[in-house]
């Protein structure tokens, strides 16, 4: 049986700010199930964050002080740049 992406987690991928919605979600449609379940953890971790603090990080104006979201924001980036 094919995993599913939980509904709620569709919903944490929506924020305040378009730019976020689209990293996000399109991380966590097309990555996220591939990801061992402590990096899916990692995940839900950052969608913990504030919008303000994620976008930030996402465009590298600041680096995250947590080396687990550091890591997953630079996962989210770089998804972000191979084409899909």
């Amino acid at each position: 049986m094919k995993t599913q992406i939980p509904p709620r987690l569709r919903w944490a991928c929506r924020r305040g700010m378009l730019e976020l919605d689209i990293l996000l979600g399109n991380f966590l449609e097309q990555a996220y199930l591939v990801l061992p379940l402590d990096e899916q953890a990692i995940f839900l971790k950052v969608l913990q964050c504030e919008d303000q603090d994620l976008f930030e990080w996402l465009t590298l104006k600041k680096i995250p002080q947590d080396p687990e979201i550091k890591s997953m924001i630079e996962k989210i980036r770089l998804h972000a740049k191979q084409p899909h």
